[in-house]
């Protein structure tokens, strides 16, 4: 049996292409970038040709881009960061009940130290009602948090109204880009956008990276002290052979949106067709919504989480779920719980699919042929 993989959203393969490159960095590019010597300059263009990659695929300049860990500290370094150098003119934060864990939970370390947050609703449909942010806008808000795509149900927010609305406001605007990039046409400047986070293994690039656009006129406070790197916004020495690879996948995944969108509408098409041919009551979360290819999150009526996704693994299928999974209990999706409510049956029935690159027509329908088939004998 061979096992198929669904949960893209989760992570992605990493790229032949880039493997080949960063492996050709490992072998010949080992300078410190902050060196001066010929060995420290060869490794210093390898990044600066990077930052240049990165920075033209959302309309920024290079000197905007600051490369991280990933995501979570991307996020982190946004939010804490702004928060702390702009306490004096507020302490008023708003962000969304559907953000990633990465923007909520920063937020709520912000709390303790004495800043106030206005978590907003979303619809039925997983949408930012834009009256909502008008109104939670106040004088003393310094940084909206909202993310683009949201990575339980591929929902997309009003990213550039949002944005429009902000212009005359002192808030600084962050967009958590994570499940956006590589899928969505992003210009910073269209967007109005402040503060923007990318993770690097979502597009086929290796884990344990990310990057962080700072408009030139936002106030920052480093999270990170020891060195000078990255404009002394985060210290550290770079990983140059990981960023070579991280702008080798940002290259393919700017050649490739079309095409991999189109992919992505097939799969879904597929997938939804044979659960329909097999008579599975189900429903997608969000389905009235604009939403991203790449990720379906679909409530199958009678089913359990924790019961689905064990059989799904042991028949071979990968899929995830944003409800949280402990010893015989299950704690509901804390975005369907925002969506919907939390005594729902849609939190803790629903199941998460994401296609990529380890996807075609072929596996796609046999995965769902036996997750047809698995619910059929669960629910039956």
């Amino acid at each position: 049996m061979k096992a198929i993989y669904l949960d893209h959203a989760a992570t992605t393969p990493v790229h032949p292409e880039v493997v080949e490159v960063m492996t050709a960095s490992l072998k010949s590019n080992f300078g410190n970038p902050s060196s001066v010597h010929s060995y420290g300059r060869k490794a210093r263009q390898e990044l600066d040709k990077a930052r240049s990659v990165a920075a033209k695929s959302i309309n920024a300049s290079e000197k905007d881009i600051v490369f991280t860990s990933g995501g979570t500290e991307a996020d982190n370094m946004a939010i804490t960061g702004v928060a702390m150098a702009n306490r004096h003119k507020g302490k008023h934060i708003i962000t969304t009940k559907i953000e990633h864990h990465a923007t909520l939970h920063t937020v709520e370390n912000l709390e303790r130290f004495g800043f106030e947050a206005t978590y907003l609703d979303v619809n039925e449909h997983g949408v930012i009602d834009l009256e909502q942010v008008r109104r939670a806008l106040r004088e003393d808000t310094i940084l909206v948090s909202i993310m683009m795509v949201n990575n339980e149900t591929g929902v997309i927010q009003p990213i550039q109204e949002i944005g429009e609305l902000l212009a005359s406001h002192q808030a600084y605007f962050h967009t958590d880009a994570v499940q956006a990039y590589g899928l969505l046409p992003i210009d910073v400047e269209a967007l109005h956008l402040d503060l923007l986070s990318v993770s690097s293994h979502k597009i086929n690039g290796p884990k344990g990276l990310g990057f962080l656009y700072i408009d030139p006129d936002t106030t920052m406070q480093a999270l990170q002290h020891g060195g000078e790197q990255e404009r002394k916004r985060r210290a550290g020495t770079e990983n140059v052979a990981a960023i070579t690879g991280f702008a080798e996948a940002i290259r393919l995944a700017q050649h490739e949106r079309e095409a991999r969108i189109q992919q992505y509408e097939e799969y879904q098409n597929v997938f939804l067709q044979t659960l329909r041919d097999h008579h599975v009551s189900h429903a997608i979360n969000g389905e009235n919504s604009d939403r991203v290819p790449s990720i379906m999150n679909i409530s199958f009526p009678g089913a359990n989480v924790e019961a689905l996704l064990t059989n799904f693994d042991l028949s071979g299928v990968a899929a995830s779920s944003g409800s949280a999974c402990t010893a015989g209990s299950v704690e509901p999706s804390h975005v369907l719980s925002a969506m919907y409510s939390e005594e729902n049956a849609c939190t803790t029935n629903s199941i998460r699919f994401s296609f990529g690159l380890a996807n075609n027509t072929d596996n796609v329908k046999e995965a769902a042929e036996i997750v047809a088939n698995i619910v059929r004998r669960l629910t039956d």
